[in-house]
């Protein structure tokens, strides 16, 4: 049975948002080059088109910002914020935090992480029932992006508090924007002097001291403002996502307690899980681009100065890529999803999100190894750039 009318896709719209899925289907099959006119935006959802304008930065440009209210706003951007910017200027940025995130200092943080999942689960042990992401996934990610930066514990709570705040949205609304509520960097000021004058093992007091060769060729370290930046950005980043991964975890392997059970029998597979939980239901699902030139795509001319969303949820379910794409599988073979990006803007964190969701799940299965969800209380978060569980009450034992 045909549609009776054209295919519409709004990021603002809450009811299109419940369910997304249905309207990337139609927007692959009724219009691979979509433009919405009552917001003046276009739209590519499917996986080669999404892959290729990733890795085309020159084309796609970040520089402008990466969420649609940005972009439309035209604000500068403060120097520092990676998501924000282009080749060259990124890449020395990128390279700078690279040397400060790289693996082996992600790798570390396991036995904290684990003590710390530990330590809340188990408070948790005895209860009939509670909401997952106000007990557990909202804490873990503050506390590791805690551990990592020095934060003390007693403040990690605030931090992510504003972090979260930025990206509400009213429904059917569009997210208030202005150069200082992206960039909230006033939070950080006192722990930064701080730690300079009590330096320690952490990523704050490393941006301190890194040396390195800016864009004049100057060697140099980081100036108070640009670390300033680095932390905010750190800080931001890694709270919602990996928060919102853990609640889909548990809200699918609800929906799918065959595979549920077969975790529990087979814990190798959680690594697998995490990953095909990242591809079914990505924290966000749409990235936006500043395109710097004429476009053809479709037969249609895409203008320079158009604003692009790149549709990760859509492509993450391509039926030209993937077999079966709209069914989750745990034990799907996976090379590749497009959740954390590809090319000049993989997520740095990506490493970090996935120990903190295979951790969180390993230690979630141990003590209950089945729940239920009360689906008639759980509530999606209200923010156009991220979609997960603001409330996932879930009964257990």
């Amino acid at each position: 049975m045909s549609n009776p009318s054209p295919v519409y896709w709004d990021p603002f719209d809450r009811e299109i948002a419940e369910d997304p899925y249905p309207t990337y289907r139609r927007l692959r099959a009724e219009a691979p080059l979509y433009y919405n006119d009552r917001h003046d935006f276009y739209v590519l959802s499917h996986w080669d088109d999404v892959n290729r304008s990733l890795v085309d930065w020159a084309t796609f440009s970040s520089a402008r910002g990466p969420i649609l209210e940005v972009i439309k706003a035209n604000i500068k951007i403060p120097p520092g914020t990676l998501l924000m910017e282009d080749p060259p200027i990124h890449d020395l940025h990128r390279r700078l935090l690279a040397r400060v995130f790289t693996p082996r200092r992600v790798m570390s943080l396991e036995s904290e992480i684990r003590d710390f999942c530990v330590r809340c689960l188990d408070r948790l042990a005895g209860s009939a029932s509670f909401d997952l992401m106000a007990e557990f996934a909202n804490e873990v990610p503050m506390r590791v992006i805690g551990m990592l930066l020095g934060i003390p514990e007693a403040d990690q709570a605030a931090v992510r508090e504003r972090a979260d705040a930025k990206l509400r949205t009213e429904p059917g609304k569009q997210m208030k924007v202005s150069a200082k509520a992206l960039m909230d960097t006033d939070l950080f000021a006192d722990y930064i002097d701080w730690r300079a004058a009590h330096p320690s093992d952490d990523l704050m007091t490393e941006l301190l001291n890194a040396e390195f060769e800016d864009e004049t060729g100057t060697t140099r370290t980081l100036t108070r403002e640009e670390i300033l930046t680095y932390v905010t950005v750190l800080a931001g980043a890694g709270n919602e996502t990996t928060a919102r991964l853990i609640g889909w975890l548990v809200a699918l392997l609800d929906r799918h307690p065959d595979q549920r059970a077969d975790l529990v029998e087979n814990p190798g597979l959680i690594p697998n899980t995490i990953e095909e939980t990242l591809r079914f239901e990505p924290t966000g699902h749409a990235i936006a681009r500043y395109v710097t030139k004429d476009v053809e795509l479709y037969g249609q001319t895409v203008p320079a100065g158009s604003a692009m969303m790149l549709l990760l949820a859509s492509a993450n379910r391509d039926e030209r890529r993937w077999d079966g794409g709209e069914c989750f599988d745990v034990r799907r073979k996976i090379d590749q999803h497009i959740t954390f990006g590809i090319g000049t803007h993989y997520c740095l964190g990506a490493a970090l999100a996935r120990l903190e969701g295979r951790i969180a799940l390993e230690e979630i299965l141990a003590r209950f190894p089945t729940w239920d969800v009360d689906w008639d209380n759980s509530a999606l978060s209200s923010t156009s750039t991220m979609r997960g569980w603001e409330h996932l009450p879930i009964s257990v034992g």
